[in-house]
């Protein structure tokens, strides 16, 4: 374990997230918010120090390997998140160090579960901090520091399979930074597009910011206590098409940058994410239809739920605790399959629940004519042994995590479906579940020991297990 190369990539995450919290100081002036805005000045000033004395003592000019990459990334996240709730707990506005971290957890993994009871509360400069967090790691802090500096060379896709959701990582071009920068370019046009149109529909820019970073970056948290269930129709459906659009590969938007149209609408992931999309939303409005008595109403609302719980943003428009429970069922259903891999959403991912199908169908096959030798393809490409392998030992170690999870935080003796959702909302990074955790409710009520325990599903579901795991094995610490 190379422990200087490490504290350097810590070292410019802290430099990067001083230069993050400028723009709610920025923010705070604007409104005169100017004691919130002097304690996030404070806390840059305070990243900005300690990010140069890290960068100072660590090592640039070295290999980074797989072990470094995926601690790096999995402290990174964690560093990232304990400073970042500073501010809440010094502006007062969040004043015990567990709710803060877990507001902050929640925000950079794009959960957007929360312990909060009355948003609207808080001060405009922490409001922007709070959705800005979605934002930044939506697409994940490391791919923007590699779409900005020249770090280790090729070697900094370790650093980017740590952290890029999805079974497989893969360049776009042949360098690792131009890859990241065109993840970033695609990520930065959404959100303009989203924004402009959000004003077009006459929504305030510092509401159609903040809703923009929620739902682009599959985060959820929203500016006012009822979510998104005061905004007009139109405003809704403006957020349910860019939620679905975030949760699609990127590879997709590639291929239409590159005017590559029959390879980006033949992407076998991505149709079967939408198939799924508009059979539960069918199915759902076929079922609500008697709640709502319109065809518009219940249509909008299932079409947003759906979306919003698929691509595990979490904003919501209506309160689907009181839906019927073969419309909960989908939805929690939908909580586990999650977005497409190379998105920004969570979950277990499209790809992998495709991947594991064909390989049920493979061995139902193998059992009927043994001699039958069969290969699992994806998009007519032969899938790698070796991402079968690795998509079948991460589902087997997700469920483990889950139980193990689910088990832990029954101490504090809440009923079945909230224990239940709250992990499942926590380890696919979605934020409401149901019940004593629904789109009415938050996770205050949790004790200490819980809320660490879905503080730690949050990161581990954000970084794709592995990462979060690897901090408790002891080969990974020991010096080379």
């Amino acid at each position: 374990m190379n422990h200087r190369l490490v504290l350097f990539i810590i070292g410019w995450i802290l430099k990067f997230e001083s230069a993050f919290l400028l723009l709610p100081a920025i923010t705070g002036i604007f409104y005169q918010e100017y004691s919130e805005s002097l304690v996030y000045v404070g806390i840059a000033g305070l990243c900005l120090i300690l990010g140069c004395i890290c960068t100072f003592f660590g090592k640039k000019n070295t290999r980074l390997y797989p072990r470094e990459g995926f601690i790096a990334v999995s402290l990174g996240w964690i560093v990232m998140s304990l400073f970042g709730a500073l501010p809440f707990m010094l502006t007062g506005e969040i004043p015990g160090f567990t709710d803060a971290l877990f507001e902050t957890i929640s925000g950079f993994t794009t959960t957007g579960a929360s312990i909060l009871s009355d948003v609207e509360a808080l001060s405009y400069t922490s409001l922007f901090w709070r959705s800005f967090t979605h934002w930044i790691g939506g697409m994940g802090v490391f791919v923007f520091i590699m779409a900005i500096l020249p770090m280790m060379g090729g070697t900094t896709m370790n650093l980017m399979k740590a952290e890029s959701p999805g079974p497989s990582v893969g360049k776009l071009v042949p360098k690792v930074k131009d890859t990241a920068k065109i993840l970033y370019l695609i990520y930065i046009f959404i959100t303009v597009l989203e924004v402009i149109i959000l004003l077009i529909c006459k929504l305030p820019l510092f509401e159609s910011l903040t809703m923009t970073f929620g739902s682009v970056g599959t985060g959820g948290f929203g500016i006012k206590n009822s979510s998104c269930a005061d905004y007009s129709a139109t405003i809704q459906n403006v957020i349910t098409i860019f939620m679905i659009l975030s949760g699609i590969n990127y590879s997709a938007y590639f291929c239409i940058l590159c005017k590559q149209f029959k390879e980006a609408f033949s992407i076998e992931e991505v149709k079967v994410y939408l198939l799924i999309i508009f059979s539960a939303v069918a199915l759902i409005s076929f079922n609500t239809f008697s709640i709502y008595g319109s065809a518009e109403e219940t249509i909008r609302h299932a079409f947003f739920q759906v979306g919003s719980i698929i691509t595990t943003t979490g904003y919501a428009t209506t309160d689907f605790n009181t839906w019927p429970m073969l419309s909960k069922t989908i939805l929690v259903m939908l909580m586990f399959i999650g977005a497409c891999a190379g998105s920004t959403g969570g979950g277990i991912k499209v790809s992998r629940i495709t991947i594991l199908f064909k390989t049920i169908r493979k061995e139902l096959h193998i059992l009927m004519h043994p001699r039958l030798v069969k290969k699992i393809k994806v998009d007519d490409h032969a899938v790698p042994h070796e991402v079968i392998r690795s998509t079948n030992v991460f589902i087997a170690v997700y469920f483990i995590m889950f139980f193990i999870s689910l088990l832990l935080i029954s101490v504090d003796n809440r009923d079945f479906t909230t224990s239940f959702t709250a992990v499942a909302a926590t380890l696919n990074n979605i934020g409401p579940g149901l019940d004593g955790v629904g789109p009415t409710a938050n996770f205050s009520g949790f004790s200490i020991f819980s809320k660490f325990v879905l503080m730690f599903n949050m990161l581990a579901g954000r970084l794709e297990l592995f990462p979060m795991l690897m901090l408790f094995h002891p080969a990974c610490w020991k010096k080379y």
